[in-house]
């Protein structure tokens, strides 16, 4: 017995085709989205950090009801690399209390890390984000 040839015209097999490609790459995407942690660090470099981290800094301490005397000064810290960044910025609240703010972030990892102490006391502890960037990571 013979069995009948299925034949398929050009357009239903150019959709076809098409489709088979986006759910091929739909799942590729989500298996690296998977296998990644999904995670990207918000900064992807050493100036964009030092750019970000006083205002992202001023808005935490702002929402933990710190009041800075005047704008955090930033500076990169001894051994920073492409890879590795690190960030620290200093300045003084209202009450004349000193402000140290340490940030980090790895390429290898994909993870940021910021702390906040004010007169030497954690107000921010290890924080994957800060201020408006987390409110756009939960978003």
């Amino acid at each position: 017995m013979k069995m009948p040839r299925l034949r398929i015209g050009r357009k239903p097999a150019l959709i076809l085709g098409s489709a088979a490609l986006l759910v091929i790459a739909a799942v590729g995407g989500g298996a690296f989205l998977l296998l990644s942690g999904g995670e990207e660090l918000q900064y992807k470099t050493q100036a964009a950090l030092r750019k970000a981290l006083p205002v992202t800094a001023a808005a935490e301490l702002h929402e933990h009801g710190v009041r800075l005397a005047a704008p955090l000064r930033c500076a990169d810290l001894p051994g920073w690399t492409k890879t590795k960044m690190r960030v620290s910025c200093t300045g003084m609240t209202s009450d004349e209390k000193p402000v140290e703010v340490i940030g980090s972030g790895e390429q290898e990892t994909r993870r940021n890390y910021y702390t906040i102490l004010v007169d030497g006391r954690p107000v921010v502890e290890n924080a994957s984000c800060l201020g408006a960037d987390c409110r756009k990571q939960e978003g």
